[in-house]
């Protein structure tokens, strides 16, 4: 895909390119782009070449286009909810056709709108997609959002790296691929080779985002406030806030070198993890230059099994090493996605993972590591009160009694083995439940959950999605959460004990309270087992017995 390596000559002049990536339209096409959100984005470069207005004046004509066509987006989207339920039952079934009816038509308006403006739109469109808690036409719509982002024309990209390095670039690389690697809504990736031949990856950001993102994330704002105006119960703040609190970690990529640093290392110790080295001479606030490493998406299933890699393991690796962060080191990355973790053929395992993009991470409160370490424990054993007295810590209340459903699949009354899912009456009495709650109740929930909750359920939505398409079960997944948090929990007691001995002790503690944990969950799953084997036998007896009686009855007959 590579198709533009250019190479330096020795005393190459520096070239200064003025054409940015920035966006504009003719002032005719001013209010057809500000009312048709389906219209594409007019050629920003053909624009700009022409050179007819200062870029202030271009930033602010094409911040207008942009939030015109967002406020229609949501107008339509307001109306078309409005008008379309209007006096229908909300417990009918009339009702919840109709309402998936329009979260499609709207999930497709919002997709168009994000491919129109691009940008932190699109980012905002994948932000939403990695929370399992909005309706499933709007997921599966925006989903096409992961791939779908097109790469900056590198004259602009060459004269961020200028501005940003303070040099000529033939001074600093051998080569460098004009072609971008990867492509995502802030910034791209270009492969170089540096003077002592060692081969790196250069992240840039677009320019101008910071002043298109105070536009942006205000009109996400208003937009927001708007729909709570007009549907008390829809209320998106929260979201808004987590939103632009993640963006803004985005764009500052030395916090995001200190945060590749700081992950290193966590896992010095593991060989599983592999976390690029970060050149610092060559980074800044807007690039990003780290060590190249070589590897496929890790959901690229195919290419595992090509390489002799198992998918199973891999999904194993993975999980240990988020549950890790999140559990025992307490500073967890936010986004997992497949482009973002790859798996190298070499390890001593066989293969080893790669972390890429370490822009959005959150420092978790110990107070509610613990806590959370605590939780999982309560619902590993389904220990109903431990779950609402913690609920109560997190501020959920009552609320707390679904977050079995959330985090394991099952109901916090539930007598099915962990990991095996819910029998038909559960889901029968779970789906009675559920018709009772209101969008009101689901709001308060997500406004009421302490702020390290909300990437914690974005980190885990996007690991499962990833661990099922590696053939995983859920029961991976749970295991290796269950021995973290007992790990973390063994933590309170010995905060990093310097003394050999004593953190030996406390290792084979954990490691003993685990064994004892898998040893009831198996005994209960032998007793479910044993209870199915009961409920077959008492089955096949009483058949046994029609058959017998019918047989029987039909011989007296014929004597």
């Amino acid at each position: 895909m590579r198709t533009g390596i250019f190479k330096f000559p020795a005393k190459a002049k520096t070239r200064l390119y003025l054409v940015a990536c920035a966006g504009a339209a003719t002032a005719t096409g001013v209010s057809f782009h500000a009312f048709n959100p389906n219209s594409p984005s007019l050629s920003y470069d053909s624009f700009l070449r022409s050179s007819i207005f200062p870029e202030k004046i271009l930033t602010v004509s094409h911040g207008v286009i942009r939030s015109s066509r967002a406020i229609y987006t949501i107008a339509c989207t307001v109306v078309d909810y409005k008008y379309s339920l209007y006096g229908l039952p909300i417990d009918s079934y009339e009702y919840l056709q109709k309402l998936s009816e329009v979260h499609s038509r709207s999930a497709k308006r919002i997709q168009n709108l994000c491919e129109a403006n691009k940008g932190f739109y699109v980012k905002a469109g994948q932000f939403v997609v990695s929370l399992r808690q909005v309706p499933k036409e709007y997921s599966s719509t925006l989903s096409s959002l992961q791939d779908q982002t097109a790469p900056c024309d590198f004259k602009a990209i060459k004269k961020v790296l200028i501005s940003n390095l303070g040099q000529d670039l033939s001074e600093i690389f051998l080569s460098l691929d004009e072609q971008p690697i990867a492509a995502a809504s802030i910034a791209q990736v270009h492969r170089g080779t540096l003077k002592d031949q060692q081969e790196v990856a250069i992240k840039v950001q677009y320019p101008g985002l910071e002043n298109q993102m105070k536009l942006d994330t205000s009109i996400m704002s208003f937009l927001s406030k708007c729909i709570e105006w007009f549907f008390p119960e829809y209320r998106f703040e929260w979201l808004v806030s987590e939103f632009v609190e993640t963006i803004s970690l985005e764009l500052d990529f030395i916090q995001e070198a200190k945060n590749s640093e700081r992950t290193a290392k966590n896992f010095k110790s593991n060989d599983m993890v592999w976390v690029p080295y970060i050149f610092w001479e060559l980074t800044t606030r807007q690039v990003l230059t780290m060590e190249f490493c070589r590897g496929c998406k890790v959901d690229d299933v195919e290419f595992l099994k090509e390489m002799g890699i198992n998918p199973i393991k891999v999904a194993r690796a993975l999980v240990e090493v988020y549950a890790e962060m999140i559990f025992i080191h307490g500073f967890v990355h936010g986004d997992p996605h497949p482009g973002n973790i790859l798996v190298s053929p070499e390890g001593r395992y066989g293969f080893s993972l790669v972390l890429l993009d370490h822009g959005i991470y959150k420092q978790l409160d110990e107070g509610f590591r613990l806590d959370y370490c605590e939780l999982w424990k309560a619902l590993i054993l389904l220990d109903s009160k431990k779950i609402q007295q913690l609920g109560e810590c997190f501020g959920v209340g009552k609320y707390a009694r679904y977050f079995p459903l959330i985090f394991t699949g099952r109901t916090i009354d539930s007598k099915s083995p962990l990991g095996r899912g819910m029998s038909s009456d559960e889901k029968r009495n779970l789906k009675q439940e559920l018709r009772s709650l209101q969008m009101e109740d689901i709001s308060s929930f997500m406004e009421s959950l302490p702020p390290e909750f909300l990437i914690i359920l974005r980190t885990d939505g996007l690991l499962r999605s990833i661990l099922r398409k590696l053939g995983a079960s859920q029961r991976v997944r749970l295991l290796a959460y269950a021995k973290c948090a007992l790990y973390g929990l063994s933590l309170r007691s010995n905060p990093q004990s310097d003394f050999p001995v004593k953190a030996a002790l406390s290792r084979l503690k954990t490691n003993i309270s685990y064994l004892h944990l898998r040893l009831v969950l198996e005994v209960l799953d032998l007793l479910s087992w044993m209870k199915k084997i009961r409920r077959l036998l008492y089955t096949l007896t009483e058949r046994m017995s029609v058959i017998f009686a019918a047989t029987s009855s039909s011989i007296l007959k014929g004597a």
